[in-house]
């Protein structure tokens, strides 16, 4: 059954029934029939740790968003589910509340719950985001930095004590093939994927299907939740015949941008035209800090030299051919506002949460629309309004602006040159 309406129809004087509040806050679930009302306030959920409340109210999470309002009911409910939002719109805490909470407290029989996320930055940053969370409840919350240590640290003779594990597919895959007893997934009650439409690319395929395989086998506990900005309509009827009673929400218009997020299109010529266009947006001001996107590490470190000699701003590159303690430092000195221009290739491009960032450029377009709403979404964070500028060339006409602008346009986005508008109105 499909919950789902185009406009609120609230009532001031009458409360709302869960359909009505869903189209208020325009949430589809689809699925099962008998599915969990959403919540309005965090005080509608059972929380047995006072500190949980307190937490949340010391980071100002003072109501949830509307992925919460759904996936945390669904979850407590131990149900199975893909959801679907845009970014920034609160989906590691729509995760994370849930497996703390049914969790409740420490106990020494192996891993109860696993985060699994494409990038070690992204496995860090749900880390860093478990720990203020789960704060008091006397959970032990672990990240795998050397495989081989945690082959000795995690098994089921170890000493040490664990609840929830974080990771990447490619670490948690070694450790389970590794050897039956290098990792006790045996009470393994969760697992979680998250920006799962990455993972189930090509790369990560083979890994998670044989994490599945190995953890389903092990627990007969185990449920599955899938997070993602974007949604992949292969991937989710593959969920839907691979999966049991999995249940879908999905939050607004498919693959689309926010709106807090003012979208700006800019020609630009050719390489040469890109590079002064940039450099005369830093000269004239622009909102820092700002997040630059190429699809190259060559041309970053090029965009990088060019633009340290140029702006006398702080300018640094993040991408797969620096250290992985590099890149660290790097991500903390952007946080904290030591370096107001970060140039990133794909790497950065999903699921990182810079709050502050204020503008982001697209110096080079997106290799897919998918890309694009990923980029643009490291703006516009948790409400926040921002500012995402892409150039394009004469050659990127000929490639997949379209596809790219039909997002744009979706996203409320008009201001597209006569000639391109002709031609998205052709290819409908």
């Amino acid at each position: 059954m499909i919950y789902h309406s185009k406009s609120s129809v609230e009532n001031e004087h009458q409360p709302m029934n869960d359909e009505e509040l869903r189209a208020k806050h325009d949430i589809i679930v689809d699925g099962i029939d008998d599915i969990k009302s959403p919540i309005k306030s965090f005080d509608e959920i059972n929380i047995a740790h006072d500190c949980l409340r307190h937490n949340l109210k010391r980071s100002n999470y003072l109501f949830p968003t509307p992925i919460q309002m759904q996936t945390i009911p669904l979850m407590l409910d131990r149900q199975q589910l893909i959801a679907c939002a845009p970014t920034g719109s609160g989906k590691t805490l729509a995760f994370l509340l849930p497996i703390i909470i049914q969790l409740k407290e420490p106990k020494s029989c192996g891993f109860r719950a696993i985060i699994l996320a494409p990038t070690r930055e992204l496995v860090k940053q749900i880390h860093r985001e478990s720990l203020w969370i789960s704060e008091g409840t006397g959970l032990r919350i672990h990240m795998i930095k050397n495989v081989n240590l945690a082959a000795k640290k995690f098994n089921s003779k170890s000493k040490l004590k664990y609840d929830i594990l974080i990771t990447t597919p490619k670490r948690l895959e070694y450790l389970l093939r590794k050897a039956t007893d290098s990792i006790n997934v045996d009470n393994l009650e969760w697992l979680i994927v998250d920006e799962y439409d990455r993972l189930f690319q090509a790369t990560f395929m083979k890994q998670l299907s044989s994490i599945f395989n190995i953890c389903f086998e092990r627990s007969s506990l185990l449920k599955l939740a899938l997070f993602s900005a974007t949604f992949n309509p292969h991937l989710h009827e593959w969920c839907k015949l691979n999966l049991n009673n999995i249940v879908t929400v999905i939050i607004g218009q498919r693959n689309k941008v926010v709106e807090s997020i003012e979208q700006k299109l800019v020609f630009t010529g050719n390489e040469t035209g890109k590079l002064f266009a940039l450099k005369e947006l830093i000269a004239n001001g622009c909102p820092t800090p700002v997040l630059i996107f190429v699809n190259t590490v060559r041309k970053a470190n090029f965009l990088q030299r060019e633009l340290e000699d140029s702006t006398g701003i702080s300018v640094d590159t993040i991408h797969s051919d620096r250290k992985q303690e590099i890149r660290d430092q790097i991500v903390r000195s952007f946080r904290e506002g030591k370096i107001l221009i970060l140039i990133c290739t794909e790497l950065m491009g999903r699921g990182i949460d810079f709050k502050a960032v204020n503008l982001v450029i697209n110096y080079d377009l997106p290799s897919s629309p998918i890309a694009y709403i990923h980029h643009v979404g490291r703006t516009g964070r948790a409400g926040r309004t921002g500012t995402a500028i892409t150039f394009y060339s004469s050659k990127d006409e000929k490639r997949n602006l379209l596809s790219i602008l039909q997002v744009m346009r979706q996203s409320g986005f008009n201001d597209i040159p006569q000639h391109l508008l002709k031609k998205l109105e052709k290819n409908k």
